[in-house]
């Protein structure tokens, strides 16, 4: 599928869409945001107005369906992330959709299946996978920089901030029927998908999980062991209740170690009998940006150069089912 310019429909207008990717598919070359929905139309057509979005709907499948519309952007809670794919899949429109890429993993092979049977590609956007900071990572791994990875841990913990001490009326992200889960699926997502794309698939994965706060139904901690198919060992923690914030990712070789954070802006060091080096790299305005310029090469040139497609979000979602799966029992 080689187009001459990507003219985007965007189903959802929440909070994720007003900076870190709505702006993206109108400053990618190539690329233009034409049409918007939310099922509340005022918001829909207040997002239009304040983004220069041309057009603006109250329901999917007009969006979908529109003829000036050639590619599908799915912001929505997970929930509804298998549904839409199939009617944009149906409807012969390339797909890119939030992560996580759906409810579990049976639905992540649902959605696949419908994109391969209508010969769309199918995006998802862990955008990590196409930033500068995560790249040079894969780089110095490749490179051999610490030798052969050993193992690698992640330590992540927060505070449980008061907007998911509110039982009356918690936000989507802690409703497992919306969001998969609680925030690990929202945010632990991110690190493991990370960890395929540096390190490679998980084959074998163990995992505990539990709700310790009593704040919410979803699970608050999650702890687990992986093996990658590489051989190299992996082990996670990540805790919603904590009485700081932490957020470290320490990759071990044979021969030194690489540190680096998620989400925080903290350098990336190297340490080797050479000594300690530092990467820093300058937060990004529009964070989805680089991945959705590749995506729309992907679409105008027909190379495909997309490290996030459905097959390697459905493996992050495979791994975070196992490592919830005693919990959701």
């Amino acid at each position: 599928m080689e187009l001459a310019k990507v003219r985007w429909g965007m189903i959802g207008c929440g909070d994720v869409t007003e900076v870190k990717s709505g702006p993206a598919f109108q400053k990618a070359a190539n690329s233009e945001l034409v049409a918007v929905m939310r099922r509340t139309g005022k918001l829909a057509e207040d997002y239009a107005k304040r983004h220069l979005v041309r057009k603006w709907y109250d329901g999917a499948d007009a969006l979908i369906n529109d003829p000036e519309v050639d590619a599908i952007y799915i912001a929505t809670p997970p929930s509804s992330h298998k549904e839409y794919t199939i009617k944009a899949a149906k409807a012969g429109k390339p797909v890119y959709v939030e992560k996580p890429m759906a409810l579990d993993f049976a639905e992540c092979n649902e959605m696949i299946a419908a994109c391969k049977a209508a010969g769309v590609p199918l995006y998802v956007a862990y955008y990590r996978r196409a930033q500068p900071k995560f790249i040079k990572i894969k780089e110095l791994l490749e490179s051999k920089e610490i030798g052969e990875v050993r193992f690698v841990s992640t330590t992540h913990y927060q505070k449980a901030v008061e907007d998911l001490r509110n039982s009356q009326s918690p936000p989507w992200r802690i409703q497992p029927e919306l969001s998969g889960g609680g925030l690990f699926f929202d945010l632990g997502c991110h690190t493991l998908d990370i960890l395929d794309f540096i390190l490679g698939p998980i084959k074998d994965v163990q995992g505990f999980a539990s709700n310790q706060a009593g704040y919410y139904r979803a699970e608050d901690i999650v702890t687990g062991t992986y093996q990658f198919e590489s051989g190299v060992h992996g082990v996670g923690s990540w805790c919603f209740s904590a009485y700081e914030d932490v957020d470290i990712n320490e990759i071990i070789g044979s021969t030194g170690k690489i540190i680096f954070s998620t989400f925080g802006q903290s350098p990336v060091l190297l340490t080797t009998e050479r000594g300690t080096e530092k990467w820093d790299f300058p937060a990004l305005q529009h964070v989805h940006q680089p991945l959705v310029e590749r995506i729309v090469a992907d679409l105008t040139m027909g190379f495909s150069q997309v490290p996030s497609t459905g097959v390697t979000g459905a493996r992050t979602t495979w791994v975070m089912d196992q490592l919830v799966k005693s919990f959701r029992s």
